[in-house]
């Protein structure tokens, strides 16, 4: 049985989806957030492909905090995602929040990204 909150939340995910694509002009920066930690993926729609991808569980974020589920955590992950776009040459992005609100961990990932110079 799937708890109310997740089945509303999957309800907006759907919702936004319809909208929302990533292209090869402006890929898609998707975000997702589990009880313990927090993903990141750029992903172009139209060739199928992860341009780039980091979370709390890999070895650039490790490598930098030990903590996964505070909002310092989810602005190192914005900043590492937006360094690694930036490598790819990379400077605009539609988000898609994966039916989460605007706020909190969420809001601060997406800021990062636009203070490293990235549209967003």
């Amino acid at each position: 049985m799937i708890p109310y909150n997740t089945k509303q939340r999957l309800a907006r995910k759907a919702r936004i989806r319809k909208k929302v694509k990533g292209t090869s002009d402006r890929p898609r920066l998707t975000v997702y957030k589990s009880m313990k930690h927090i993903y990141t993926q750029v992903v172009d729609d139209s060739a199928g492909e992860t341009l780039a991808s980091t979370s709390t569980v890999s070895k650039e974020f490790k490598d930098r905090m030990k903590s996964a589920k505070n909002l310092e955590a989810a602005k190192l992950v914005g900043e590492i995602v937006a360094d690694k776009l930036i490598q790819r040459g990379i400077k605009k992005l539609v988000f898609d929040r994966n039916g989460y609100i605007y706020h909190g961990k969420i809001a601060a990932i997406v800021e990062k990204v636009r203070e490293k110079g990235i549209i967003v």
